[in-house]
């Protein structure tokens, strides 16, 4: 099989199309792979170092407003298009797959207009502005919750598989516990409280954790806290200023970024956190009971949306940006880890919404439009 993937920007897009790459591997190891990106994103950094070929192309997400600067980048989005015609008349793909993003436009259009099957896939909740607008041009679309389903138009083939991820839950026992947590310093004697604001950290969370910190409020469980590797050193000065080694905390364990995810997210008992698409699929399938602050001022509000598929099923409880602040962080976290029946019934909760298979419900599809 030759495919294409057009992934850019962000992690949520570029991961589920290095996920969808690795089964087609897997399934068909003759097969030949080549991604689309921009020059600008993170695709530079994780498709070489997923073992993909990256080719870059020029593709701007467009605002309606009009300006000098709006009007450049959608001139080089149409340029864009024409390289991409020039990259897939030189490959020859059996199939094109979006994992949306504003690259999507570019390489779809090109794709149709060499009669190539497209295949779309939707992380989020409420889908995207590229999903949306290149839903008529899409041979199917893969959406990663049931909600989404009603929220697409104009598509005549729209499938719930759920979006892959790396983390799956594993069922430690309790010395392999107890490792995961001596190598952070933490101890298995009180609750484990995991706070993470995306790969680049979350300011708002963070002025959040300081409060708690400072103000000594974690006494009844821990804190693993990833700030994001350009927030570490600007929090570690502020906690240096009120004379707290971020080294050193009492219940708390303060890293730049988590390289061992899957491990730390099995042994927490409770999950802080934006909720990006991968981030609710992520909890619900380990099980987690989850305090969700979704990023706002997003395309359609739709962390918002992602964070309600596991707050109506009793799985999580939001606080929005506005609110949020260490006394009533701390307030919901000791609602939730306080009492073990609350904590285990939201985690089963979670585990309801889980997607089991998501990477063969994607092979599927893709193998009844390359067929």
């Amino acid at each position: 099989m030759r495919v294409i993937i057009a992934a850019a920007g962000t992690g949520g897009h570029i991961n589920p199309g290095i996920a969808i790459a690795n089964k087609i591997k897997k399934e068909e190891p003759d097969s030949k792979i080549i991604f689309i990106g921009t020059t600008r994103g993170l695709e530079n950094d994780l498709v070489p170092r997923a073992g993909y070929e990256l080719k870059t192309i020029d593709a701007y997400g467009l605002s309606k407003r009009i300006s000098i600067d709006n009007i450049k980048k959608m001139y080089k989005t149409f340029k864009g298009i024409g390289e991409a015609k020039k990259i897939i008349k030189e490959f020859k793909p059996d199939i094109v797959i979006g994992t949306g993003g504003y690259i999507c436009g570019a390489v779809v259009l090109a794709a149709k207009k060499n009669n190539i099957p497209v295949l779309l896939h939707e992380s989020n909740a409420f889908p995207g502005k590229a999903i949306k607008m290149l839903s008529k041009k899409a041979d199917t679309i893969l959406v990663s919750f049931e909600d989404a389903k009603s929220r697409i138009e104009n598509c005549k083939n729209v499938v719930f598989t759920g979006t892959p991820v790396k983390v799956k839950k594993q069922n430690y026992d309790l010395n392999q516990k107890k490792k995961i947590l001596n190598n952070l310093n933490l101890g298995v004697e009180k609750p484990v409280v995991l706070i993470f604001g995306g790969s680049q950290g979350a300011q708002k969370i963070n002025d959040a954790i300081i409060d708690i910190i400072e103000n000594k409020l974690n006494k009844n469980y821990q804190i693993i806290w990833a700030t994001g590797p350009k927030q570490y050193d600007i929090i570690e000065n502020k906690l240096s200023e009120n004379n707290i080694d971020i080294k050193n905390i009492e219940n708390t364990r303060i890293v730049p970024y988590i390289y061992n995810m899957e491990e730390v997210e099995n042994v927490s008992d409770l999950i802080v956190a934006r909720s990006g698409a991968m981030t609710i699929t992520e909890i619900s399938n380990l099980g987690k009971p989850s305090i969700l602050i979704p990023l706002p001022n997003v395309s359609n509000d739709h962390q918002m949306y992602n964070a309600k598929v596991l707050e109506k099923v009793n799985a999580a409880k939001i606080i929005t940006n506005d609110s949020l602040n260490g006394n009533i962080l701390n307030e919901e976290i000791n609602s939730i880890i306080g009492t073990k029946e609350v904590s285990d019934k939201m985690g089963n909760n979670a585990l309801k919404i889980s997607t089991s298979n998501v990477e063969e419900k994607i092979y599927t599809e893709i193998k009844k439009l390359v067929n």
